[in-house]
């Protein structure tokens, strides 16, 4: 997934940034710039490239697996093994998201290089070589892989699927103009992993797989218009660059494509009456999403972070009506 600047960081002062020695600043998307500043000086860049400063992209991991878990607990009800599911499951995405945007970092490199707001990111500012950016890659997939001992023998199986799907996607933006279809299929992974750490991958699993995969097409639409220019100019392809001025209508499109998903899978698993209230309150954040983009396209940032609630009111819903 494409990483932006935040509102916590300015662009780099071009008449300051080149005197900065690197390991005293952050990159300049970093969205806790200054937590980043105060590891030490030997961990930042590390940190910077598992995207450890912006944990956004961790919580659109992390939260579609625990609704998934959620979800196929609504037929059973909750068990105590599921405590330590959900444990697996952060490592596993706090892990996986770090070594893949480890990985993007390294084949993006020389695009990173060319952008302003990503010329500061370790590889192209220098703080890191390629070799060592290898080696916290290696590091962080064997962290990775002592959870994935952990899980049951078809999740295994199923999260091993998720490797060639993470090793093509830096190259997609270089060959469609939909990357953010892979992406959708990518990071949303979990939701598979974490049914069949459960039970199984049901049907109704796959089309609440579907339906996250729709969304994040939606949100990360909105994230790449922030990007249009820049990726215009270094050849990168995006699905807000071929949308247009029809980017917030398309992705509205996707979210609503999302929501029939979510309420298809609510059905297929019989919890029609709490699923369909946490669809529909699903559906509203959409509904907000697109008047706030309408407002204002600079709110493309703040609309993408606020997915993390549109996230958890999915886990909240499956809980409760787990529960009940």
């Amino acid at each position: 997934m494409n990483e932006t600047k935040t509102p916590d960081s300015e662009p780099p002062n071009p008449d300051t940034a080149a005197d900065a020695e690197p390991s005293s600043r952050a990159p300049a998307d970093s969205a806790l710039p200054v937590w980043l500043t105060t590891l030490p000086e030997t961990l930042r860049p590390y940190a910077a490239l598992a995207r450890l400063d912006r944990p956004i992209g961790t919580w659109l991991v992390m939260l579609p697996a625990f609704a998934s878990l959620a979800y196929t607990r609504i037929e059973t009800g909750f068990f105590w093994i599921d405590i330590w599911w959900d444990v697996l499951i952060a490592i596993g995405a706090i892990t996986m998201r770090g070594a893949a945007c480890t990985w993007n970092d390294i084949q993006d490199r020389d695009f990173d290089a060319s952008v302003a707001r990503t010329a500061r990111r370790p590889l192209p500012a220098g703080d890191v070589t390629v070799r060592q950016a290898y080696i916290f890659l290696a590091l962080q997939i064997f962290v990775a892989f002592i959870a994935w001992l952990c899980i049951p023998l078809d999740a295994k199986i199923v999260a091993l699927l998720a490797l060639p799907l993470i090793g093509a996607y830096p190259f997609m933006k270089r060959v469609t103009w939909w990357p953010q279809v892979w992406l959708g299929f990518t990071i949303n992974w979990g939701v598979l992993v974490a049914a069949a750490m459960a039970t199984h991958v049901s049907l109704g699993t796959v089309i609440l797989y579907l339906g996250f995969a729709a969304w994040t097409v939606g949100y990360d639409t909105i994230y790449a218009m922030q990007d249009r220019e820049d990726d215009a100019l270094i050849g990168v392809k995006s699905s807000a660059r071929l949308l247009g001025e029809q980017t917030i209508l398309g992705a509205f499109c996707f979210y609503l494509a999302a929501t029939a998903f979510f309420g298809g899978a609510v059905a297929a698993n019989g919890a029609t009456r709490l699923g369909a209230l946490t669809v529909i309150a699903f559906m509203g954040h959409a509904v907000w999403q697109v008047y706030k983009m309408n407002q204002d396209d600079e709110n493309a940032l703040m609309v993408f972070k606020s997915n993390a609630w549109a996230a958890l009111i999915l886990v909240l819903g499956f809980t409760v009506t787990a529960i009940i």
